[in-house]
């Protein structure tokens, strides 16, 4: 079992930064790609960035040249740098681990209970 624990949201103006962290623990072995999902009120969930174990990175277009994904492996968290937000931006954002599948790891993919970020215009 892995479990992730989403920090770092809040409100904040647009135009403004705020980092997001999610940490890991359990069977953080099993954990290969990591990412970050948010979901605003009416609208379906949406991936934003995510991450592979090796460090190759993928962002939606619409964060592109804001966001920074990262993880730092020995401390089994993964972060998530939000610049020049906007209001659009405004969600609850999920980070989410993926686990290896082998005769140890779960093959599943693990959810944070989330964390609200608010961009005021």
């Amino acid at each position: 079992q892995v479990q992730l624990v989403e920090s770092g949201g809040g409100l904040v103006q647009a135009g403004g930064s705020l980092r997001l962290s999610c940490a890991a623990s359990g069977d953080t072995i099993c954990i290969s790609a990591m990412g970050w999902y948010r979901q605003a009120p009416g609208k379906e969930r949406e991936q934003v960035a995510a991450i592979a174990s090796g460090g190759s990175t993928y962002y939606t277009d619409s964060v592109k040249g804001r966001f920074t994904i990262s993880r730092d492996n020995a401390k089994n968290t993964m972060y998530l740098q939000m610049n020049i937000l906007k209001p659009e931006d405004t969600a609850v954002y999920y980070c989410n681990a993926e686990a290896i599948q082998n005769y140890y790891c779960s093959g599943i993919l693990y959810w944070g209970q989330g964390t609200q970020v608010t961009v005021s215009s």
